[in-house]
C-alpha cells in the first residue's frame, strides 16, 4: 500500500481527498510541515481558498523551501496546482515557482459566471501516463475564480469564456485545476494514473 504525504495548506477538502486516495488502495497521511515529507513517495497539494494565505502557511510550516527540492512526483489540487506557478493575480502574490506562467482571475462573458464552478469538458492536448484512460471530451468537476495559462506544460485544457489549463506536467510536478475527489471516474483515473506515474 503507497503512502502519500496530503500537504495541509489551509483547505478543508482533505477528507474527500484522502478518501479518494483510500479507495484507490493507497495510504494518505495528512502532513503539516516540511518534515512530514520526508521518506514519502508520492505528495498531493490540494487547496481551495485563496493564494495569499495559502502561500504564507506554506512558508510558516517549511514547505516553500523544500518543495523545489523534492525528487518524488508533486500533484497540486485546484489552488494547489496555481501555486505550482510563477505567481497569481489573486493577492498579487509569488507562488512556489516549480512551472512557468501566472495565475489570472477568469474573465467569464456572457452568461458565464466567475467563480467557474460545475463540470465541464476536458481537451487533452499531448499524450501523457497522467491522462490514460481518460478520453477526449470525458467531464471534471471545477470550482475556481483564477486559472493558469495555457502553456507547453498543458496536456489538458478547459474552456470557460477562455481556454485555461487544466492538467498540467513538468518532470515530477503535476497539477489539476479540477478535483479529482470530485469528479467520479475521471478523478479516480486521473489519481491512479498518479500513483503509479513515473516521470521520465
Amino acid at each position: 500500500m503507497m503512502e502519500v504525504a496530503v500537504i495541509d495548506a489551509g483547505g478543508a477538502n482533505f477528507g474527500s481527498v484522502c478518501y479518494a486516495l483510500e479507495r484507490l488502495g493507497a495510504r494518505p497521511r495528512i502532513v503539516r510541515d516540511a518534515d512530514g515529507l520526508r521518506g514519502m513517495p508520492r505528495v498531493l497539494l490540494p487547496g481551495v481558498g485563496a493564494a495569499a494565505p495559502a502561500m504564507a502557511l506554506l512558508r510558516e510550516r517549511g514547505f516553500i523551501a523544500v518543495l523545489p527540492q523534492l525528487e518524488v512526483p508533486l500533484l497540486g489540487i485546484c489552488l494547489g496546482m496555481q501555486l505550482l506557478f510563477d505567481g497569481s493575480e489573486e493577492g498579487d502574490v509569488a507562488c512556489l515557482g516549480l512551472l512557468p506562467g501566472r495565475v489570472r482571475r477568469l474573465q467569464g462573458g456572457p452568461g458565464l459566471r466567475v467563480p467557474h464552478m460545475g463540470w465541464n469538458t476536458l481537451e487533452p492536448s499531448a499524450d501523457s501516463p497522467l491522462l490514460k484512460g481518460i478520453a477526449p471530451g470525458s467531464h471534471a468537476y471545477f470550482v475556481h475564480g483564477y486559472a493558469a495559462p495555457v502553456t507547453a506544460d498543458c496536456l489538458a485544457a478547459c474552456r470557460h469564456g477562455e481556454h485555461f489549463a487544466a492538467v498540467v506536467a513538468r518532470d515530477a510536478v503535476a497539477g489539476a485545476q479540477f478535483h479529482p475527489e470530485r469528479s467520479a471516474s475521471v478523478g479516480a483515473r486521473l489519481l491512479a494514473n498518479f500513483l503509479r506515474w513515473t516521470p521520465a
